[in-house]
């Protein structure tokens, strides 16, 4: 029976080529869409999941209050890890970690600017890191390093590493005591090196580690497997805050409260919102799932229209059979074998149309996902998916052609006229309003990016370099500042604690004339700079001067940002007076609010102060006389000159700020394709329903022909009825769409008001495909011989 149902589903396929074709492909497309949609799925939901300890491990963050608002970080003291381990039994392993950057390793002539991170010891086995070579409990000696297999293979070679020395950052030796497997691209803890936690203490004597004020590390710890989270979590609440008795505001206004964070919920479950976890990108990851169903529910509407839409083709067949004793499940299992069929056909084309667009994929989403062809339990999901695409895609059609009345079907009085097409119009309209959705939200976050993009960001970025700092550049700032300056490379530069393109320090503590107590909780962006921060950086002050070799006194002076005044509510901020860190600060300028952060939120108040040694950045403004490509070529020798332990790495400042709209660039990007697939699909289906239509109503169009009616007549009566459906999905779709773009804009504070244009422009564009797509059908039937259709009569 099952050998029969096939070939007879094969014969239909090859008699209705056109139509098996439009079936085929479009199925094909949609299940395409929903595989690479299920694949970036699957990666996102499996981060972190090559942990063995996954299950057990947590991130330990802290709530505290600034400014009346309830904020969560990640940065917390460096005696925490201490603190936990001697105290707290809950704890199966404790391990410290800094936020991991780029040190210089030197070995030979080759120097390596690679991200790496200071770590316990306990963090090799809390991770569950895989160790290929040398000692398997490394970090343990002081002087040692870590190098991931990946890093081992660009500096050595075939070579066995262990036991090999590098230079870090011109300071010390380090000796290769072990070879890690490379994290996999979705874990959240990457690095390319790892070095001993303590070690930093001993190359930055000057740096005050063991003090409770200073949030600047990272926590993560493993937790006996008995243990109730929550529990924990009670116990550890005020770790930090005992550390401030009798602090008034610690106690009454900052509140500090300490927490564990699961590692299940470190990806996908990261945005805190008034001390709750309010989800994050798990918000995306279901949105773009229900984008894939939505594209496959509109590939498979156009299998249900087209099987229904020729059903009167097929009644005499359903007749027959069941004239012969077929039942009617029987009926429904040929037809469902039919679409199983076609739905399998369409597999192997989408895998084909998967594989050719992952590597574009995989660059749109900055993913390493790849098919996994030889893997049986794939070929198990994939054979599920298709069966439940092909019941999808098939159900209706066979319960609807199995109902047919073999009697009224075999003396021909059955039509199947305006009833029958009910239902196909409302799949019709189904799937446009899908569509013209997907458009209305593309072009609403396209609208988003290019109102950040336009945001005045308050300087100058455009050939403005950074170069993090070392001991060497700090030893010869003069002599380089001399050489750069004469070499023509350069306009100006500058010492900074933090690129242009973000802040890496925020305070409390500041105060002002007519501050209250609790405004000392007050969290200000803070950036230490020295002269020529302004002329360097390309900002036009609002009032007052820069930071000039002119004035004694700036070492006490304080450049303020429009947001700090509005907060300290200064109407002549110019040579007020303030005080922060025990120190009597004079307001000497005014910035605008400059974009450091997110160009989509409010620019937080910023203090720049004056410090010859609170930095970590060189800003360079390049000559505008001459290229970037030139004035690098004449900077790279003399940067070698004077940083011998370090690679020439150079950040322009515009292309870092770029960066900042990648996130919302990816969903926009993978919207706009998810958009066009989805009115590819659906036209794909209006075409088929169009060609069909217009072969139904031949005779009618010779008729209308023979008394008269004009090409244009015709085309119109033909295209009518598609337009109307559009129309009806414009005006269901957009105050849907409406609704979850204004939910989805909640995110931001700097964002668009969604205007009426949007709509008209989808609905003009709408129409226009709908159009194009119905009138090549509509004009060939107009342009048809009226005679060739009215012989027979």
């Amino acid at each position: 029976m099952l050998r029969n149902y096939i070939k007879i589903a094969f014969r239909n396929l090859i008699k209705n080529k056109v139509y098996s074709f439009i079936n085929i492909a479009g199925l094909a497309v949609g299940m395409a869409v929903a595989m690479l949609i299920g694949l970036w799925i699957i990666d996102e939901l499996s981060a972190n999941k090559h942990h063995k300890n996954f299950e057990t491990l947590y991130q330990v963050k802290m709530h505290q209050t600034f400014d009346g608002h309830r904020g969560t970080q990640d940065a917390l003291p460096y005696p925490m890890g201490e603190e936990l381990r001697a105290k707290y039994p809950d704890f199966r392993a404790v391990a410290m970690s800094d936020w991991g950057g780029g040190h210089s390793l030197v070995i030979g002539n080759q120097k390596f600017n690679k991200v790496g991170h200071f770590l316990d010891k306990e963090g090799i086995d809390m991770f569950s890191l895989n160790v290929l070579k040398g000692d398997k409990k490394p970090l343990k000696e002081p002087y040692s390093i870590v190098l991931t297999d990946e890093f081992a293979q660009i500096l050595f070679g075939q070579q066995n590493p262990i036991g090999k020395v590098l230079k870090m950052d011109n300071q010390v030796d380090l000796k290769v005591t072990a070879v890690v497997e490379k994290q996999p691209k979705n874990a959240s803890y990457q690095f390319d090196y790892l070095m001993p936690w303590h070690l930093q203490e001993k190359i930055n004597p000057d740096i005050q580690f063991n003090t409770w004020g200073n949030n600047s590390f990272q926590v993560f710890v493993q937790l006996k497997g008995n243990v109730n989270p929550e529990n924990t979590i009670a116990q550890i609440k005020n770790v930090v805050l005992s550390h401030f008795k009798g602090d008034k505001l610690m106690e009454n206004s900052v509140k500090p409260a300490v927490f564990i964070h699961p590692m299940a919920k470190w990806r996908l479950y990261n945005e805190f919102t008034d001390g709750i976890n309010t989800g994050g990108f798990i918000k995306y990851v279901r949105l773009f799932g229900i984008f894939g169903l939505i594209v496959l529910v509109i590939a498979c509407i156009n299998f249900m229209n087209l099987s229904t839409a020729r059903s009167e083709k097929r009644a005499k067949e359903v007749g027959v059979r069941k004239a012969m004793g077929s039942g009617r499940e029987q009926l429904i299992g040929q037809f469902l074998s039919e679409s199983l069929l076609i739905s399998f056909v369409a597999l192997f084309f989408a895998i084909g149309i998967v594989e050719l667009a992952l590597p574009s994929f995989n660059k749109l989403t900055e993913k390493a996902i790849t098919l996994q062809v030889s893997n049986p339990f794939f070929w198990g999901v994939m054979i599920a998916f298709t069966v439940f695409t092909g019941l999808l895609a098939g159900s209706y059609p066979a319960l609807y052609l199995s109902s047919f009345n073999p009697v009224r079907v075999l003396k021909g009085t059955i039509r199947v006229g305006k009833s029958a097409s009910l239902p196909r119009q409302v799949l019709v309209v189904l799937q446009f309003t899908f569509s013209i959705a997907l458009m209305i939200g593309t072009i609403i976050i396209y609208q988003q990016i290019q109102y950040g993009k336009n945001r005045p960001i308050g300087y100058d970025n455009k050939g403005l370099i950074s170069v993090f700092s070392s001991n060497d550049l700090m030893k010869n700032y003069g002599i380089l500042q001399n050489e750069l300056m004469a070499s023509g490379a350069i306009s100006s530069m500058c010492k900074t604690s933090s690129p242009p393109y973000t802040t890496w320090s925020n305070n409390r503590g500041w105060e002002w004339k007519g501050a209250r107590p609790e405004d000392k909780s007050v969290i200000f962006s803070t950036i230490a700079t020295s002269y020529d921060y302004a002329k360097t950086i390309g900002i036009k002050l609002k009032a007052g001067r820069d930071f000039s070799t002119e004035f004694s006194t700036d070492s006490s002076g304080v450049i303020l940002n429009e947001a700090a005044v509005k907060r300290m509510g200064l109407k002549n901020p110019v040579g007020e007076l303030l005080k922060w860190d025990g120190r009597d600060l004079k307001v000497i300028g005014v910035v605008p609010n400059m974009q450091m952060d997110s160009p989509f939120q409010a620019v937080m108040p910023l203090t720049v102060v004056f410090s010859k040694t609170w930095v970590n950045c060189i800003c360079l403004r390049i000559n505008p006389n001459i290229s970037a490509s030139e004035a690098i070529k004449k900077m790279t020798p003399i940067f070698d000159k004077y940083n011998p332990g370090f690679p020439f790495d150079y950040q322009f400042t515009d292309e870092e700020y770029a960066k900042k709209f990648n996130y919302i660039e990816l969903i926009g990007n993978l919207s706009l394709v998810i958009a066009f697939l989805a009115i590819f699909i659906s036209c794909l289906g209006l075409f088929g329903l169009a060609s069909f239509m217009a072969e139904q109503r031949t005779k009618e169009i010779g008729v209308r022909k023979v008394l008269g009616a004009s090409v244009l007549n015709i085309t119109t009566l033909l295209s009518r009825d598609f337009l109307k459906l559009v129309i009806i999905s414009i005006v269901i779709a957009s105050p849907i769409a409406y609704y979850i773009m204004q939910q989805w804009l909640q995110d931001y504070e700097y964002k668009i008001s969604i205007g009426a244009g949007v709509f008209l422009m989808v609905m003009i564009v709408a129409i226009a495909i709908a159009l194009l797509t119905v009138s090549y059908q509509a004009i060939k039937a107009a342009l048809a011989n009226p005679v060739k259709s009215l012989r027979t009569e």
